[in-house]
C-alpha cells in the first residue's frame, strides 16, 4: 500500500471519530435534522497565526449556494392543498387546523420563489466574505486579481453576487469579473455519465434505501394528531408522503424570513429517523458509500484539477488574489470527501450505523464552503497551504508539524495524486 493510501486510511479512522453524531445532539438541535437544509451556523472565524515570516497571498474558494426556499412552489402548495381539502371535509383536528394556518402564513413569502436564494442566503455569503477579507486584507488590496464563477443556477449566481458585495463593502476598488455560464460547468458541477444512473432507482443502493426509508417513516401518530377521521385518511391521504412533505417544509423554515415553526408536530424520534434516511440518501448518492466504489467522489476531480492549476498559475506569475467558485451540495460533498477533510469521509455501508460516522450537515449546511489559502515567506519564497471547511481549520492526509499549515510542494504533489488515483483505491484501502 503506498503512502497516500496509508495516510488516507489513517485519516479516515480519525475523521470518523470526529464525525460522530448522537440522537441526543439532534434532539437538542432539531434544526440539524434538516441535514443539508441546515442553515449555515453563525460562526466566529478563528485563524491560527501563520508561522513567522509567512503572509497570505492567494485564496481558492468553493462555496455552496446559501439558504434557499424549497426547490419548487409545489413543494409547499401540494401540502397546503391536502389541508385545505381536509378542512373543507371537516377532517382536521385542532392541531391540523393550526398546521393549516401556519402553512397559510408562510405561503406569501414562499410563493413564486421555489429554488431561489432567500434573504438569509444572501446575508450568509456577505458575512463569509466579510470575515475572509478581514482575515486576509492584503489578499484583497487594490492590485488583487480576483475572479468569480458560478453554476448556471440562479441561486448560485446570486450567492456569488452577494459574496463579491461582501468583499467590495470592505474595498470598493476591488475588481471582480463574474461568470455564470456553461463553459465552467465541467468543473463547477460535474457528474460522470456513470454516476447519474448509479444514483437512480435502478442503482445498487436503492433497494436498501427504499426499505430503510419505509422502516424509518412512521406517520401513524402524526396522522392521528392532524386528522380526526380515519376513513378520510384511508381514502384521501398518503401518510408517508405527507409526513415527508411536512418534513421538508419544517426543516427549510430556518432558511426563511417568516418566523413560523413546524418541528413541534414531529416527535424527536420521528425527526431523527427522517434525518437518518436523508443522510443516507446524500451519502449513497454523493460521497464515499462503499458500494459506489469511489464513483461519486471521482466527480470532484475536475474541480480539484482546476483548484491545482489555478493555484499554480498564481504561484508561477507571482500574483495575489482569489479564485471564487459557487455551486451545490452535490459538488461540495464529493469535493470534501476527495480531499479527505475532517468529518467528510466515511466507509460505512450499513444505513443504520451511518449517522455515527457521517453527518451531512457538518459538511454541507447552506452556504457551506471550502477554502485553500496559500502563504509565502517573503525571504525564502517557501509556500505553505491551509484548508478550511466552513471556516474551521481542517486536516488533509499530508504530514506536517505545523498544523493547520502544510508544505505547498507536498500538498501539491498530494493533490496531483488525488487526481490521478482512482477513488476506488482509496475505498479499498479504507476497507482493509
Amino acid at each position: 500500500m503506498n503512502r497516500l493510501l496509508i495516510l488516507a486510511a489513517s485519516l479516515l479512522a480519525s475523521a470518523s471519530l470526529l464525525a460522530q453524531t448522537t440522537r441526543e445532539e439532534m434532539v437538542a438541535h432539531p434544526e440539524k435534522c434538516g441535514g443539508v437544509y441546515y442553515a449555515y451556523p453563525t460562526t466566529q472565524r478563528i485563524d491560527t497565526p501563520a508561522p513567522k515570516g509567512y503572509q497570505p497571498f492567494y485564496v481558492s474558494h468553493y462555496g455552496r449556494h446559501g439558504s434557499r426556499y424549497l426547490i419548487s412552489d409545489n413543494d409547499y402548495k401540494w401540502v397546503m392543498d391536502v389541508f385545505d381539502k381536509a378542512a373543507a371535509a371537516g377532517a382536521l383536528t385542532e392541531q391540523g387546523l393550526v398546521v393549516k394556518e401556519r402553512l397559510e402564513r408562510i405561503w406569501p413569502e414562499a410563493e413564486g420563489r421555489g429554488g431561489e436564494l432567500s434573504p438569509l442566503g444572501a446575508r450568509q455569503h456577505q458575512a463569509i466574505a466579510d470575515r475572509l477579507y478581514k482575515a486576509y486584507p492584503g489578499v484583497f488590496d487594490d492590485e488583487a486579481e480576483v475572479t468569480a464563477a458560478s453554476t448556471v443556477v440562479m441561486r448560485c449566481a446570486h450567492s456569488m453576487f452577494n459574496f463579491v458585495d461582501g468583499l467590495k463593502t470592505n474595498n470598493p476598488a476591488l475588481k471582480v469579473p463574474m461568470e455564470s455560464g456553461n463553459r465552467n460547468m465541467y468543473y463547477l458541477n460535474y457528474h460522470s455519465p456513470e454516476s447519474g444512473p448509479y444514483s437512480s432507482h435502478e442503482g445498487p443502493w436503492y433497494q436498501e434505501y427504499r426499505k430503510f426509508k419505509a422502516e424509518k417513516t412512521r406517520p401513524q401518530r402524526m396522522m392521528r394528531e392532524l386528522f380526526n377521521d380515519e376513513l378520510y385518511v384511508r381514502r384521501n391521504i398518503d401518510p408517508e408522503g405527507l409526513m415527508w412533505g411536512l418534513y421538508w417544509i419544517a426543516v427549510d423554515m430556518q432558511n426563511m424570513e417568516t418566523k413560523v415553526g413546524f418541528f413541534d408536530i414531529f416527535s424527536p424520534d420521528e425527526l431523527f429517523n427522517l434525518w437518518q434516511v436523508f443522510n443516507f440518501n446524500f451519502y449513497a448518492c454523493n460521497s464515499s458509500y462503499p458500494l459506489a466504489k469511489g464513483l461519486h467522489v471521482d466527480n470532484a476531480k475536475n474541480l480539484v484539477r482546476n483548484i491545482l492549476e489555478t493555484a499554480d498559475e498564481y504561484v508561477a506569475a507571482g500574483k495575489h488574489g482569489a479564485t471564487l467558485r459557487f455551486g451545490h451540495d452535490g459538488n461540495i460533498i464529493p469535493l470534501a470527501a476527495l480531499l479527505q477533510l475532517d468529518n467528510s469521509v466515511a466507509y460505512e455501508a450499513d444505513p443504520y450505523q451511518l449517522y455515527r460516522v457521517y453527518t451531512d450537515w457538518r459538511i454541507s449546511p447552506m452556504a457551506a464552503n471550502i477554502q485553500m489559502t496559500l502563504f509565502r515567506n517573503a525571504k525564502t519564497g517557501h509556500i505553505l497551504a491551509k484548508f478550511m471547511l466552513n471556516e474551521n481549520e481542517v486536516h488533509i492526509p499530508v504530514a506536517t508539524d505545523k498544523f493547520p499549515y502544510y508544505d505547498w510542494e507536498e500538498t501539491r504533489a498530494w493533490l496531483r495524486k488525488v487526481i490521478d488515483t482512482p477513488s476506488r483505491e482509496f475505498m479499498d484501502a479504507a476497507a482493509q
